[in-house]
């Protein structure tokens, strides 16, 4: 099987201010074709071949798994905004995070100090587990929670590629930032 890079479903100037043109074209346009390329490379004439994407992840190790959980990861990523989707949470999922967190506020809070404090490169989720609790679940590199049991349900990137050209070293103000992207629908249809 070849990965393909999926099209975004909004132009890539859509996103600003949070996100720039030119940091998408570079984040998703660059550093997303090569996870992609990379991990056709090294899955060719392999075990790997035909696998699930999300098998790859929770089996492989080394190369293989920093490329196909980066792949993975940066959709995920860019498919969870969108510049006229649900900004807040509902419904099912908004009432877990007000149980477990007090309110979306604090849980937004408790998300970006999590993010914040990741030293060097990596991610914050937001996973569930099979009962539905939610963590908030920090990840060095090209972690991914499904190597934890859990399923991921919202992501923000921590790499400086993900905001350096519109942020520089402010890595807070480019998480907080996400807020007004975030589709909740889409949140919220991963967590049933």
């Amino acid at each position: 099987m070849k990965y393909t890079q999926p099209e975004l479903p909004y132009a890539h100037d859509a996103l600003a201010p949070a996100i720039s043109r030119e940091t998408v074209d570079f984040h998703y346009g660059k550093h997303e074709k090569t996870y992609i390329d990379n991990l056709n490379r090294l899955i060719k004439d392999t075990e790997y071949e035909d696998m699930a994407l999300e098998d790859i992840i929770r089996q492989a190790e080394g190369p293989l798994f920093n490329n196909a959980s980066q792949a993975w990861n940066h959709i995920f990523y860019f498919f969870t905004f969108s510049p006229d989707g649900a900004h807040e949470p509902d419904g099912h999922l908004r009432h877990k995070i007000e149980e477990q967190y007090g309110s979306v506020e604090q849980f937004k809070k408790e998300f970006v100090e999590a993010g914040t404090g990741i030293f060097g490169s990596g991610w914050i989720w937001l996973s569930k587990d099979d009962e539905g609790k939610l963590f908030i679940t920090p990840t060095s590199n090209a972690g991914n929670p499904l190597t934890q049991g859990l399923t991921p349900l919202l992501v923000f990137d921590v790499w400086e590629h993900a905001y350096y050209l519109d942020y520089q070293n402010r890595r807070a103000d480019a998480l907080a930032a996400l807020w007004s992207i975030v589709d909740w629908d889409v949140v919220a249809s991963r967590y049933i």
